[in-house]
């Protein structure tokens, strides 16, 4: 289904992703690991084709994606929905009319430029917002929900993109634990219902462990490790994370009662912890 191959991102002298490989041969949800600066938001970049590669391929159903231009690049784009950390919404505009926004790449330049949508779409934007729980925030302008909200209208908008794969860039890593939990739950509840592949960059292990069929480590550009949830165990997360045996899992975790859980081992960022 969708296949990497020594996929590389150079920046100058700095290589951001270092010969990535990457077999997915069915809907799958997969939860990337990873300190900041691992490579990991740049791996979902190049597969989005929102960055370039410097070297390698990416292959969906056969098809070189790297090699897109112009319109078919496009569409794959809409195959290939990207979901942000800080959402990616226009504040003053409603609700509904930001997950139309999914529509864009298939709609002409005049129905863009005046917000024209057939009242076909504007019934399935508010059937994605039901599904998503926010269907009654639909007239509201996007600023005035909560960040979690926000998020669900994010992931509306992908779904009105119809997409084959959802990559989700750090999805939680700006919200509380409680709104980062309906956010997890609402990206695997699309993964099991609809069949569609979620990849997700996330800094958690028990966020990759409790929503993920898959968990795939990053360091330092390289991809070290790609197994099942059982198998991230204390000792591979040290691995990942380049910590030694102070190493303690309540630093990245999101589980409501461990999050005051002191630690002097891997000090993440205020965002990390949350995510």
């Amino acid at each position: 289904m969708l296949r990497i191959e020594k996929l590389t991102k150079r920046f100058g002298a700095n290589t951001a992703v270092d010969t990535a490989n990457l077999d997915i041969d069915k809907p799958v949800m997969i939860g990337i690991i990873g300190r900041s600066g691992a490579g990991k938001s740049t791996l979902l970049r190049m597969i989005n084709r929102l960055a370039d590669a410097t070297e390698g391929r990416i292959l969906f159903e056969g098809r070189d994606v790297t090699q897109l231009t112009g319109k078919a690049k496009r569409a794959w784009q809409s195959d290939c929905a990207m979901i942000f950390q800080q959402f990616n919404l226009v504040p003053r505009m409603d609700v509904v009319s930001n997950v139309l926004h999914g529509t864009l790449n298939r709609r002409s330049t005049f129905a863009t430029m005046f917000n024209l949508f057939p009242m076909e779409d504007i019934h399935r934007a508010i059937d994605i917002l039901d599904r998503l729980g926010i269907a009654e925030h639909a007239p509201k302008r996007a600023e005035a929900l909560s960040g979690g909200q926000q998020q669900r209208v994010a992931i509306a908008r992908a779904l009105m993109q119809d997409p084959k794969i959802i990559l989700a860039d750090e999805p939680i890593a700006s919200l509380d634990p409680m709104n980062a939990q309906t956010v997890m739950e609402a990206l695997r509840r699309i993964h099991e219902e609809d069949g569609r592949t979620v990849i997700a960059n996330l800094h958690t292990l028990d966020t990759a462990r409790r929503y993920c069929d898959r968990v795939v480590g990053m360091r330092d550009g390289r991809i070290v490790f790609d197994g099942l949830p059982e198998q991230l165990t204390s000792g591979v997360a040290r691995e990942i994370y380049g910590a030694g045996e102070e190493f303690s899992e309540a630093a990245t975790s999101t589980q409501i009662e461990t999050l005051d859980a002191s630690t002097h081992a891997l000090r993440p960022t205020r965002s990390e912890a949350l995510l």
